[in-house]
């Protein structure tokens, strides 16, 4: 589990794949992985998600080992939507290196200690934020209702905790969010959707490099 954090450190960003159906998130996500993204979250709510997971962790089984290269990429494969103990053991059977929640799911928090699996749970409040990063990492969500100003006001409150930023987090104001203190951010469709995702996800990197939205 804690290589699955240091991973989502290093990488600063995770696109969040949702789509309607599990071929439409795998073409998205192959233009990701083309564009040299290692970190991908598919969603429980796409259709078939399953299979997609058990595929792409099938075909990436080396993530946190052999990185990535032209010749070989290799991705970390995490599943968001997580919202009950059915979902995140059928996540953990396809291969889901990390889960992630939109709120509190306690009762997943057996499921993933027991398969050594990363929890990531949704919260906006002090207590709910606290709860999720004393496992190891927190989702901020919906983080634009308070903005990158509310962030910081929990972080006075929680020093070091580590919070994933999600929800109106954008290539233009990522690096605000980090800049804020943010563990790390997801970043949503529109990174995708485009039709240049090589530039946009070059876009997204340059501006974190210099730290500006």
């Amino acid at each position: 589990m804690q290589d699955v954090v240091g991973h989502l450190r290093a990488a600063r960003f995770v696109p969040t794949v949702r789509a309607a159906d599990a071929e439409s998130a795998d073409s998205a996500a192959r233009d990701l992985l083309a564009a040299g993204v290692t970190t991908l979250e598919f969603t429980a709510t796409t259709r078939g998600w399953q299979a997609l997971v058990a595929g792409w962790t099938a075909d990436h089984p080396e993530a946190l080992v052999a990185g990535w290269t032209a010749d070989h990429p290799e991705a970390m494969i995490g599943l968001g939507t997580v919202t009950s103990t059915h979902i995140a053991e059928q996540a953990l059977t396809a291969g889901a290196r990390f889960l992630v929640s939109p709120f509190q799911v306690p009762e997943v928090r057996s499921v993933a200690d027991a398969a050594d699996r990363l929890l990531v749970e949704g919260g906006l409040t002090p207590s709910e934020l606290r709860t999720a990063a004393n496992r190891g990492v927190a989702k901020l969500f919906p983080a634009h209702v308070g903005g990158t100003q509310h962030l910081k006001s929990l972080l006075a409150v929680l020093p070091g905790a580590r919070v994933m930023a999600t929800g109106g987090v954008t290539v233009d104001n990522a690096a605000d969010w980090l800049a804020a203190g943010a563990f790390s951010v997801s970043v949503g469709s529109h990174l995708y959707r485009d039709d240049d995702v090589a530039g946009g996800v070059a876009r997204l990197r340059a501006r974190l490099d210099a730290g500006t939205g």
